[in-house]
């Protein structure tokens, strides 16, 4: 089996799962990857018979200790990329999903140690997720969606999520960085549309629902 399928089905399920603590559907998985559900259960097969993950019909899938470790490791992979081509070659944060995708499947774990020795050891990558260590573990963060937040709370951006080129390009557009503290002003009762205020230079943006849930503050 080609070890490049195998470990982005591992990935898709990492992610399903919150971090491949949870269930997740054959159809769910079938709709993240773009691939039928005939194709999916045959790889599920396969991935049990090598103890990643269980596997039982009209049940939902869970990865093993095995399997999660296994996904964590390439994401691990994935997210360093991300950082060391942010940090150190100038990328920006919209511009390196896709090559980290390509460098994730490189085997040689020196490569990346390296890497994370020259970054010296970042926890989080350019869009906030965690990256995990050598071992797998990654810190568990508490982040709530803005759109959770109401009038007058003051929050601080510090990850994003479903990052599309087109959303992280919009984000450029309206100047927003991770670590950015925003006030909230209004709240739309119609659309949930909301207005906010940043605190670095009192200035007032106003954020679709699209927007304020894609962005996790704390």
């Amino acid at each position: 089996m080609n070890s490049l399928v195998e470990e982005n089905y591992l990935k898709a399920l990492f992610h399903l799962s919150g971090n491949g603590r949870g269930e997740v559907n054959v159809k769910d998985l079938s709709k993240s990857l773009n691939i039928k559900m005939p194709t999916v259960n045959s790889m599920m097969k396969k991935l049990a018979e090598k103890e990643l993950v269980i596997y039982e019909t009209y049940k939902p899938l869970r990865l093993t200790e095995q399997g999660i470790l296994r996904a964590a490791l390439i994401v691990r992979k994935h997210r360093l990329t991300e950082m060391f081509l942010v940090e150190k070659m100038g990328f920006g944060w919209e511009q390196v999903h896709d090559i980290a995708e390509q460098i994730e499947h490189i085997k040689s774990p020196l490569f990346f140690d390296k890497m994370d020795e020259l970054l010296n050891y970042p926890t989080i990558d350019p869009h906030g997720s965690p990256i995990p260590d050598k071992e797998g573990n990654f810190e568990s963060v508490s982040y709530k969606f803005l759109n959770e937040f109401v009038i007058d709370d003051e929050v601080e951006l510090c990850a994003v999520t479903k990052t599309t080129e087109d959303f992280l390009k919009f984000l450029n557009s309206k100047n927003i960085h991770l670590g950015d503290k925003i006030c909230i002003e209004n709240i739309e009762e119609f659309d949930q549309s909301m207005t906010v205020k940043f605190l670095k230079d009192n200035r007032v943006e106003v954020f679709s629902l699209e927007v304020t849930s894609r962005l996790l503050v704390k």
